[in-house]
């Protein structure tokens, strides 16, 4: 396992904030050339064909190789938790699956995913030494997760009931939100987490996505929470962007 740069504005993350992401990508090397293009990253090597990617010297997010090209190529976000091994306990009693059991990741910390009950995929991080973003919520990080849902309401009451604090306590200024799925998208499209970019423009990022040899799906939509751009990269990962 290669060493990764400390970072000095990691914080610790609550349970049930997003605090780190992935892409699951069939070649690493070609996703370095998009989202550094894009997003102005640089790369280092980290575990297991892995490579962190930062944005002014913080770590923002990871881009991993598929160990299966049947996997779908995807943006996963996942959520912090002080102990993972509880909160799959939790998601199972919920009616949520557990996909994979939290796996420790040498000293970094320990990852699980698990589906809600519709299915939508979502990760936990149990942080050792990486806690997780180095930066967020500035121009090329993570800003916002949108789950599209076939009910919000049954999806309001599984991750309230997970998260409580994070989404409806006191002060909770959560990073994600909840959407009805046929809002945006076709009804044989499942759940799922769109993960969104914070940038300056949204127009201009659109057509440096174009540029890069991405895809634009949708026009520009404004929401409450800004202008939002719906994308997929050159090996078809959706995700979008979010000019504020």
């Amino acid at each position: 396992m290669a060493e990764n740069r400390a970072s000095a504005t990691e914080e610790t993350y609550p349970e049930g904030v997003p605090c780190w992401l992935d892409a699951q990508l069939a070649d690493v090397a070609a996703g370095q050339r998009f989202y550094g293009g894009l997003f102005g990253w640089t790369f280092e090597e980290s575990y297991g064909g892995t490579v962190w990617a930062y944005a002014e010297g913080e770590p923002v997010a990871a881009l991993a190789q598929k160990a299966d090209g049947r996997l779908p190529t995807v943006w996963t976000v996942y959520f912090a938790t002080p102990d993972a091994d509880a909160l799959t306990r939790r998601i199972h009693a919920a009616g949520g699956q557990i996909v994979t059991h939290p796996m420790p990741l040498g000293d970094l910390g320990t990852a699980a995913l698990a589906t809600d009950p519709e299915g939508a995929v979502f990760g936990l991080w149990q942080p050792g030494t990486h806690a997780g973003f180095g930066r967020r919520h500035e121009p090329g990080t993570f800003v916002w997760a949108e789950l599209y849902a076939r009910d919000t309401a049954a999806a309001n009451a599984f991750y309230g009931g997970l998260f409580p604090d994070a989404l409806f306590g006191p002060g909770a200024e959560p990073d994600f939100g909840r959407a009805p799925l046929a809002d945006v998208f076709p009804a044989e499209m499942p759940p799922h987490f769109l993960i969104h970019f914070r940038v300056p423009d949204c127009a201009a990022a659109l057509a440096d996505v174009v540029r890069l040899g991405g895809r634009v799906q949708a026009d520009p939509l404004t929401t409450s929470y800004g202008t939002v751009g719906l994308v997929s990269d050159d090996q078809g990962a959706s995700f979008a962007v979010l000019e504020r």
